[in-house]
């Protein structure tokens, strides 16, 4: 099954976050665990996330994606941003227990001077710190731009991650179509090469989500700008090479693009037109 959705944000409460994305002929969501710019997380009122759980399973969506908040920095040069990553992602980890068996997405971050090395293993000590042998939730590194000091421009840096977490089946890898084309990956005219190369490094089996968005920049550029799809250097025709592959059809699509409510619903429709059955 094709499912496709949007972020959303969790402000009018959960279940309503489930009926926001139904309305825009969504079957997925993403939304942020907190304010993706601070460090408060509202209070989950459990029988809000039970209604959501049977709502999402009564209506057929996919697996939904959690996203953690823009300014964890778990290998910063900072000792107090570290700790910080660590508390929020941990505390994170604990509510998406009452969205059982669903995805948290987090940007791996920035060494901000260390060095790569120095920073996947900060990366890697987190994980091994917050991940829990009886959670259900699988934790994604996010494919990333590579700008500046940012950690996950490459494949082989997120291999480098997943090498040293000790519970390595709650890890998986979201792909982001912006990120990877910024990086320097040519999914517009060699995508079957750049999967092929994800399946060498990191292994498909990894693969549990796509961010779908189109890039303001061309191939390379290390920038990391989202676009409206159609509206970039990936373009319409790209997509609907990259929802219908065989190795990414069925995991969930979720838009990250410049746009209100009314454009990600033009999105959805969009894509569902170029999905071939």
């Amino acid at each position: 099954m094709f499912h496709i959705g949007s972020h959303l944000s969790p402000s009018a409460g959960w279940l309503a976050m489930g009926q926001t994305a139904q309305a825009m002929n969504a079957s997925t969501f993403q939304f942020f665990t907190r304010n993706p710019r601070g460090s408060k997380a509202k209070a989950i009122d459990p029988a809000d996330a039970a209604a959501l759980v049977t709502f999402l399973k009564e209506n057929g969506f996919g697996p939904v994606v959690a996203h953690a908040p823009y300014t964890i920095n778990p290998c910063s040069k900072d000792e107090r941003t570290r700790e910080f990553a660590l508390q929020t992602m941990a505390d994170d980890l604990v509510r998406m227990e009452h969205l059982p068996g669903n995805y948290y997405n987090f940007h791996p971050g920035s060494h901000t001077g260390l060095g790569a090395e120095a920073g996947i293993a900060l990366i890697a000590d987190t994980l091994n710190t917050i991940l829990k042998p009886e959670q259900s939730t699988v934790v994604l590194l996010e494919t990333m731009a590579g700008k500046g000091t940012e950690i996950g421009g490459s494949f082989e840096e997120l291999r480098a991650i997943l090498d040293r977490v000790e519970l390595t089946d709650h890890m998986g890898v979201c792909l982001d179509t912006c990120h990877v084309n910024d990086a320097g990956y040519d999914i517009v005219n060699d995508l079957d090469g750049v999967l092929t190369e994800f399946d060498r490094v990191i292994g498909l089996d990894r693969l549990r989500a796509i961010h779908i968005n189109d890039s303001l920049n061309p191939l390379g550029a290390r920038k990391d700008r989202h676009a409206r799809i159609g509206e970039g250097f990936i373009g319409t025709e790209a997509f609907g090479r990259i929802i219908n592959h065989p190795a990414l059809r069925d995991l969930p699509f979720v838009l990250e693009t410049p746009n209100e409510l009314d454009g990600y619903a033009r999105e959805i429709a969009l894509l569902r037109g170029l999905r071939k059955e």
